[in-house]
């Protein structure tokens, strides 16, 4: 059970990080946006860490301080909870 749930979470933070890349990159040819709903949604099922990996990596949404902190909150949250329950 433990083996799909970390097999789990390692699909979703790399799908999270290249999230961060693609709508990275469709900023910078002024593309349709990623929405920052599916961004958050992305990092609150488990993939902060590679939301926060692609913010820092692909520098996008740094100036964000809704994304900073919020992704870091998630992440805290999601700790605390994993602690608890794991």
């Amino acid at each position: 059970m433990v083996g799909y749930f970390m097999f789990y979470l390692v699909i979703v933070n790399i799908i999270s990080f290249a999230i961060m890349g693609i709508d990275k990159s469709r900023a910078k040819r002024k593309a349709w946006r990623i929405p920052e709903r599916i961004l958050f949604l992305f990092a609150i099922i488990g993939g902060s860490i590679g939301s926060i990996l692609g913010m820092y990596y692909f520098r996008h949404k740094t100036k964000h301080p809704k994304f900073v902190f919020g992704y870091w909150i998630i992440l805290f949250i999601q700790f605390v909870v994993y602690f608890f329950f794991l």
